[in-house]
């Protein structure tokens, strides 16, 4: 039997609200993915639709956390990021990187800061060319359109798009030096959102489109990133890992919208979790 393999997963962790830690960590698990946590901030609930939440910074505990962690000569397989708040987060998590993988450990980034053609408010106009020095240390990374701007310095326009303006913004991404690349949000119609997936070493294309559901979900990066993570994990390729988190990030939505599950608190993914098992051959 083979030996189970270990990911870790650097994000903030909210107490309620589906998002982040409390998605990564179900979700790998649930691939059959040994799932380690080094949790940036904690929240009492996420910052998306709820008012009067704490807040704790954990900036201090990274570095300490990663030494303790190389003085036990711990191996990842894979290390997944999300949101960091900071340029000091940016930094360590940078550094982490160097430390804690190995020769064939998958590195996978989200460059959570923007989305809608807004950088989030906490963060000054600096902050993009800071987040594309981790991209670079990336083997992949899963940008939406509007942080694909920002890391590219493209204005940013509206969907629908054309095939020609998301390839273009792909090889301007694999110019950074990243190997792999996968583009959220992307949609050519009305009728479905999906992602674009690029290799720059063989220089090919590919797209995994779903049903697009009207409205707002919160989480649903998180819950595609990890998908994708477990699914790689798995010895999926590329193409194949986002074709399976797009159609398990659409089937949670669809889900919650039919159940009228109040949306900031997240998509119901967990019922989804037997299926995706079984899609990965695991049940």
């Amino acid at each position: 039997m083979n030996q189970q393999k270990r990911v870790l997963a650097i994000h903030d962790i909210s107490g309620v609200g589906k998002c982040s830690l409390t998605v990564a960590l179900p979700i790998i698990s649930a691939t059959g993915v040994e799932t380690s946590v080094l949790p940036t901030a904690i929240l009492s609930t996420h910052t998306g639709g709820f008012t009067g939440f704490t807040y704790r910074d954990l900036t201090d505990d990274i570095d300490p956390i990663v030494k303790h962690w190389q003085s036990l000569h711990l191996r990842f397989d894979g290390i997944y990021t999300g949101f960091l708040g900071s340029f000091q987060q940016i930094e360590l998590i940078g550094r982490a990187f160097e430390k804690l993988k190995s020769a064939d450990t998958l590195i996978l980034v989200d460059p959570v800061m923007a989305d809608d053609g807004e950088l989030y408010k906490i963060f000054t106009p600096a902050f993009p060319a800071e987040m594309r020095k981790l991209c670079q240390k990336a083997d992949i990374i899963i940008p939406n359109i509007t942080e694909t701007c920002l890391l590219v310095g493209e204005p940013y326009k509206p969907g629908p798009y054309t095939k020609a303006y998301i390839e273009n913004l792909l090889v301007k991404l694999a110019a950074l030096g990243v190997p792999k690349i996968v583009i959220t949000g992307v949609h050519f119609d009305g009728r479905e959102l999906g992602v674009a997936c690029h290799d720059a070493k063989t220089q090919k294309t590919d797209y995994a489109f779903g049903e697009r559901i009207e409205g707002y979900f919160h989480g649903t990066g998180d819950v595609f990133g990890s998908v994708l993570m477990g699914a790689l994990m798995n010895g999926k390729n590329l193409h194949a890992a986002s074709r399976i988190a797009v159609d398990f990030t659409v089937a949670s939505i669809r889900r919650t919208k039919a159940a009228g599950t109040e949306k900031r608190y997240g998509v119901n993914f967990e019922a989804c979790l037997p299926k995706l098992a079984q899609t990965l051959g695991l049940i």
